[in-house]
């Protein structure tokens, strides 16, 4: 028997909690999650060499990442980590392998962390656009960056608590794995490092190798002897293993897991890219199906979104609800189930979320542009003929609301709000005003949300699974059939695009910028993007800020 060590690469394209095609771009979170667990018991994979490049999704994921490492661990083989490029994320999810390999080069930067926002307030003034926002909750920082010029003093208190949690979590679990003090760490930290050999020096890092020499380190290691190169098997090959063939495939009861991943839209877009966001027509019929087949015992809805559609969200919380009315329903949050994301949540009776996951901006946003300095500027002109005291509200943009309107526009934004608030008070068995403390738009890390009622658990999916299990009746050392409900079939679009086409040639981030634009009519529960990109550590400015910048170019 040949031992084949499993290479995986989590790398710096998106990673989706949603399964993957085979013709999809990106990584797919279950699918890596499930390639440790089929490894662990398969004979054949002696160990897993892991490739780390830099990581551009929330924490949430890399905590459910960084349990399956230790998990695999048990099994007594290898998990050998390769970390060519090292921030804080990286070397969070990297230190839990058992051996932790860098090239002599490796880029390094471990300085601490930030989350920032920008504010276009100034720009859109400079190019004529006057941004008519509402948003209720004093948290509720979506819109601000069209809004405002600077961060209000709810938000910056906000942002700075959720730093304090993931600082403070990212402090706790490197100096537990090393033994060390806390403040040991956050010394070494403080000290500004950039050299790979200070890592090596304070044994962070098991050696200095690069590929090749780790290659024929496992080589020696599992036994092979001749000269060709280290036989693995890539992540991507390894998931098409079904593990019904490694007997992991669970017989008897069956517990049906529905994602939700994305922007949340109610009907389809023209613009909307093929299996992107959630649509709400489409995630209700898949709800009705499970909820009408007796076969499930349970349902796990796994979520990752920071919201969208108020009125999208609405409708699947009613579906969610009479799921819940026939079978044991438990919620598990994944980065981020925010806003509308959260609503979708709290319409489970059991929710379940990571220590760093943003949940909670419990608050509606909605907003028009007064575009009359900018039709002004370019010499556009548009008239409205209308019939009724407020037709022209959301139509005409060549010039401010009235007073009336305006009057009218927030009443509509606050009775959204008291919809979504009272909601969630009576989801979660609170009183309105207990609601109302946790709620105003403030988005609370996993851990700050359990602690103030708004989850039941923390943990992954594992602890959403044995709750689902418990929930129906199923002994829990039993074994289940986990039923993915959303797995996707492979697309035309998505199948063009796997082998490198650009279908019509459309540019993805101007597509993205036209997405959102587009969405912007209506009542939004929407956590503000800025945020969730920033503390994701994705880098890289705002696509919409782009665009902007191109207007300003073009007038100059």
């Amino acid at each position: 028997m040949v031992f084949t060590p499993l290479s995986a690469n989590i790398s710096c394209h998106s990673l989706s909690d949603q399964l993957k095609t085979r013709f999809s771009s990106g990584l797919s979170l279950p699918q890596i999650c499930e390639n440790f667990v089929k490894a662990a018991y398969d004979p054949r994979i002696s160990g897993i060499y892991l490739h780390i490049e830099p990581l551009r999704c929330g924490w949430g994921k890399v905590d459910e990442i960084r349990r399956h490492i230790v998990d695999f661990k048990k099994s007594g083989k290898f998990v050998v980590g390769y970390m060519p490029v090292c921030g804080e994320k990286e070397y969070y999810l990297a230190c839990a392998c058992g051996e932790l390999y860098a090239p002599p080069s490796a880029y390094v930067a471990l300085f601490g962390l930030t989350v920032q926002q920008t504010f276009l307030r100034g720009v859109l003034e400079k190019v004529g656009v006057e941004p008519e926002i509402q948003r209720i909750g004093k948290y509720k920082s979506a819109g601000d960056q069209l809004a405002r010029k600077s961060m209000s003093n709810e938000v910056r208190e906000m942002l700075a608590t959720l730093l304090d949690n993931i600082y403070g979590n990212w402090l706790d679990t490197i100096s537990s794995t090393h033994g060390k003090k806390r403040e040991e760490i956050e010394e070494f930290i403080n000290s500004g490092v950039y050299q790979v050999s200070r890592l090596k020096e304070q044994g962070w890092i098991t050696d200095l190798l690069y590929d090749d020499e780790v290659m024929t380190m496992l080589k020696e290691r599992v036994g092979q002897k001749d000269k060709k190169s280290l036989r693995m098997v890539d992540y991507s090959k390894y998931s098409r293993v079904s593990k019904r063939t490694l007997g992991l495939q669970g017989g008897g009861e069956q517990i049906a897991i529905i994602r939700a991943s994305g922007s949340i839209t109610r009907t389809r877009s023209p613009l909307s890219a093929p299996s992107s966001g959630i649509i709400a027509e489409q995630l209700i019929e898949k709800i009705r199906t499970v909820r009408e087949s007796e076969k499930y015992k349970a349902v796990i809805l796994r979520i990752d979104s920071p919201g969208g559609d108020a009125l999208a969200s609405d409708l699947m919380w009613r579906e969610i609800r009479l799921l819940a009315n026939s079978k044991p329903v438990v919620a598990s949050m994944s980065d981020v189930a925010a806003s509308g994301g959260y609503y979708m949540a709290m319409a489970a009776p059991v929710i379940v979320a990571e220590k760093l996951t943003l949940t909670g901006s419990i608050g509606v946003v909605t907003g028009k542009f007064c575009l009359q300095k900018l039709y002004e500027k370019i010499d556009f002109n548009k008239e409205i003929l209308s019939k009724g005291r407020y037709a022209e509200l959301n139509a005409a943009d060549q010039r401010p609301l009235r007073p009336d309107e305006a009057e009218l526009f927030e009443k509509s934004a606050q009775n959204a709000y008291a919809l979504f608030r009272d909601k969630a008070a009576m989801s979660r068995s609170m009183s309105v005003d207990q609601m109302e403390t946790v709620a105003q738009g403030r988005v609370w890390s996993g851990q700050d949300a359990f602690s103030r009622g708004l989850v039941d658990s923390v943990g992954g999916l594992s602890q959403a699974l044995a709750i689902a299990k418990q929930k129906a009746n199923i002994p829990k050392d039993k074994k289940v059939q986990l039923v993915e409900v959303s797995k996707p079939s492979p697309t035309l679009p998505e199948i063009l695009s796997g082998i490198g086409g650009s279908l019509l040639g459309v540019d993805r981030a101007v597509k993205g910028v036209l997405q959102d634009m587009s969405s912007l009519s209506g009542v939004q529960a929407r956590m503000d993007g800025i945020l969730f990109e920033n503390l994701g550590d994705m880098s890289g400015e705002n696509q919409l800020f782009l665009l902007i910048k191109d207007i300003v170019n073009r007038f100059d």
